[in-house]
């Protein structure tokens, strides 16, 4: 049997100590095959973004395994987990954090830098990434140029120009009008369907998290329940 690309067992998250502890996430456990299209799904205080930070390897469980396509990210070092950051995995946040002064291009570039790619190679693939998300002719434009959505089409293209295993999201619509979410959330859909990209998303709508396959829903810490479509 072919091993998931991620696996949580009995993963908790505390934050503090004694009297002050938080406890964030109570004992999760999941696993996402490779081409899957997961919605982690809550309130805020549910745990879904401590989650979310866990598997992109920005903060360690402190108890519990997690898996990433068989590494055991639990024993891997601060530089290692980086590492597998870098090498592995895309991030979408609802702020797009992009540079002011520079243009999609050379947004998109940034990853393939720390890379060490040349700047052939680098703008090759970021007009291959660019195009993919549907922004080839915008290229040159600066983010005060561009709409919203485009700006969140630069951050996809982005985070997907290293080609990761994993692309996730935490609630990439949450600063977009209506409309423009649903056409991010229509390229995420083509991504995974049509690129094999495996996406996990973090949501508190459910009408974002009806784009995704699978559906898992956390509160206070806990999953309390799963659905598929």
């Amino acid at each position: 049997m072919r091993s998931p690309l991620i696996e949580l067992e009995e993963v908790h998250k505390v934050y503090g100590r004694g009297e002050a502890a938080v406890w964030a996430l109570k004992g999760i456990s999941m696993r996402i095959e490779e081409g899957e299209f997961v919605a982690i799904m809550g309130a805020s205080g549910s745990g879904k973004s401590t989650c979310l930070n866990i598997l992109g390897c920005l903060d360690v469980p402190t108890s519990g395994r997690y898996s990433f396509k068989g590494m055991e990210v639990n024993r891997l070092t601060s530089d290692q987990r980086a590492l597998l950051r870098r090498n592995y995995i895309g991030f979408v946040f609802q702020s797009f954090h992009l540079l002011d002064r520079t243009t999609a291009l050379e947004n998109v570039e940034l990853p393939l830098i720390y890379k060490g790619l040349g700047p052939k190679k680098r703008k090759e693939m970021a007009l291959e990434a660019l195009e993919l998300v549907g922004l080839r002719g915008r290229e040159q434009h600066r983010p005060n140029e561009l709409s919203g959505g485009e700006q969140q089409r630069v951050a996809i293209a982005r985070a997907i120009v290293t080609r990761p295993l994993l692309l996730l999201a935490d609630e990439p619509t949450g600063n977009l009008d209506s409309e423009t979410s649903r056409s991010i959330m229509e390229l995420f859909r083509a991504l995974n369907r049509e690129h094999g990209m495996t996406v996990v998303l973090v949501t508190h709508e459910e009408d974002i998290a009806s784009y995704a396959r699978r559906r898992i829903y956390l509160r206070d810490g806990l999953m309390v329940r799963e659905e598929c479509s």
